[in-house]
């Protein structure tokens, strides 16, 4: 990449957004430095995508924030983890990945039956069998039985158990196997299901292709372990500093802490104010 990169893929919290280690509770703004450092990239004719586990209706206010792309053009971004890619604005899906839920949905509720099961609707909410914590999911939200939840094919489903941990939910899902899935531990005991193979990597890979730009020319920035096969698929994935161990050696660099404002100093290496 030595003359920069042509697509910035971004993951959103914990790496534009600040959150807190213990409750994963984000600071629903930008601090300017780091929405700088992006304007600089995209003004530079770098295209910058979104990358994320958000829902489409939690996107395009990120977009908003960023100030992007606000010349009539659109900006692509890869929702629930790339089962969803969409442009904005306006909102245009452009492709959704489904998959039937209902067996890895039984079989890990035989384990964790206490747990509160989400399905995305896309660019709507979500519908649920029971309240996930206050914050923790937005958008509209109907409550059904989790055999009416599974009844169709989805984009995605949320495992959520608020008495159980982080660790007890790897051990689970590591102990399951889950397969014909692709499966994503979160900051707590939050397991976000997506169909095999989809990951922020292979959606990206086809926003690369279609806009023409090879795979070393991606530059790609996160912090979770959804965001572990994107770091290692991308030109140059960087690792923020207060990610996983198991994060950081996925990536080709580590920078700063998101409270640091790690986004911005890798971007000041390639654009610099």
């Amino acid at each position: 990449m030595a003359d920069g990169p042509r697509l910035l893929a971004l993951d959103i919290d914990g790496t534009l957004l600040t959150n807190s280690p213990a409750t994963g509770q984000v600071e629903e703004a930008i601090r300017p430095v780091v929405r700088d450092a992006v304007r600089r990239a995209y003004d530079a004719g770098v295209h910058v995508v979104l990358a994320t586990g958000r829902s489409t209706f939690s996107v395009t206010p990120i977009w908003d924030q960023l100030g992007l792309p606000g010349d009539g053009a659109s900006c692509l971004s890869v929702a629930s983890n790339g089962a969803v890619t969409f442009s904005y604005p306006p909102v245009e899906v452009r492709s959704t990945v489904t998959f039937d839920a209902a067996e890895v949905v039984r079989l890990l509720l035989e384990h964790v039956p206490q747990a509160a099961v989400a399905v995305e609707e896309i660019g709507v909410g979500y519908r649920l069998n029971r309240p996930f914590p206050d914050g923790e999911i937005t958008g509209a939200m109907r409550l059904q039985s989790v055999e009416e939840l599974v009844a169709e094919p989805v984009t995605r489903v949320i495992i959520r158990d608020p008495h159980s941990s982080e660790e007890e939910f790897l051990a689970l899902a590591g102990r399951l196997g889950l397969q014909g899935t692709n499966y994503f531990i979160g900051w707590t005991a939050w397991l976000d299901i997506a169909p095999e193979g989809v990951s922020k990597a292979s959606a990206l890979e086809d926003v690369a292709r279609e806009l023409g730009i090879a795979q070393a020319d991606v530059l790609a920035l996160g912090d979770g372990r959804n965001d572990l096969e994107m770091l290692r698929w991308a030109g140059r994935g960087v690792a923020m500093g207060q990610a996983p161990l198991e994060v950081q050696d996925a990536a080709d660099d580590v920078t700063e802490t998101v409270e640091n404002d790690g986004v911005a100093l890798e971007l000041g290496r390639w654009f610099p104010a």
